[in-house]
């Protein structure tokens, strides 16, 4: 299957597997285990996480079929999202929904990623919404330390839009670094990306 760069040390397959529902899947470990392997025997190697997804489960899902086979993980490329905090069953959130863009809050998010898919790095980190009250200092700050201590390969964001993603990236190249990724919500009922100079910007940038 076709690959594309991300940057000079990751590679995404074309199609990429998300995980949005794999606790409604309800398959053991060997069972998602055994999927994995189907996944990367038919060339699609990127799997695509958040650490909200599945009531904050999905992740820790994947960890534990992961853990059957520890050498799929030379083979497969993570990603993951955090930045939006939901109510949860499993943790005390019950403040609603919200956004948490802070340093703090990104770099917990990638720690507790880490331990829930049992990786020590992750391919690539997405924001997973923008939100009116970014600060983009405090994002480009936890980014940055992450990719220095070695737990991120490339980072970007997911429905960005053209002037969102300029206010970041003006901070971002600041650590000579890159946004490399705005994931878009695109589809005949979602064409907004099309028209705003959205994906015209992407291009302009090398953003995949």
């Amino acid at each position: 299957m076709e690959q594309i760069m991300i940057n000079h040390y990751v590679h995404f397959s074309r199609l990429v597997q998300g995980f949005w529902r794999a606790n409604e899947w309800k398959m053991t470990a060997k069972e998602l285990n055994y999927f994995i392997n189907e996944l990367v025997e038919r060339g699609i190697t990127t799997m695509d996480h958040a650490d909200i997804y599945g009531d904050y489960q999905c992740e820790s899902l994947f960890g534990n079929a992961l853990d059957l086979s520890p050498e799929l993980r030379n083979k497969i490329q993570i990603v993951t999202k955090c930045g939006i905090i939901l109510p949860s069953k499993q943790f005390d959130f019950t403040n609603g929904h919200r956004y948490d863009l802070s340093s703090k809050h990104i770099v917990k998010s990638v720690e507790q990623s880490l331990i829930n898919l049992n990786v020590d790095y992750l391919d690539s980190l997405l924001i997973h919404r923008p939100s009116p009250l970014m600060d983009p200092e405090q994002v480009a700050d936890a980014l940055t330390k992450l990719v220095k201590q070695g737990k991120l390969k490339s980072f970007g964001v997911s429905n960005f839009n053209h002037s969102q993603y300029q206010l970041l990236n003006q901070y971002i190249m600041k650590e000579r670094l890159h946004i490399s990724i705005n994931q878009l919500e695109l589809s005949p009922y979602h064409v907004d990306s099309l028209q705003d100079g959205t994906m015209d910007s992407m291009y302009q940038n090398h953003v995949q």
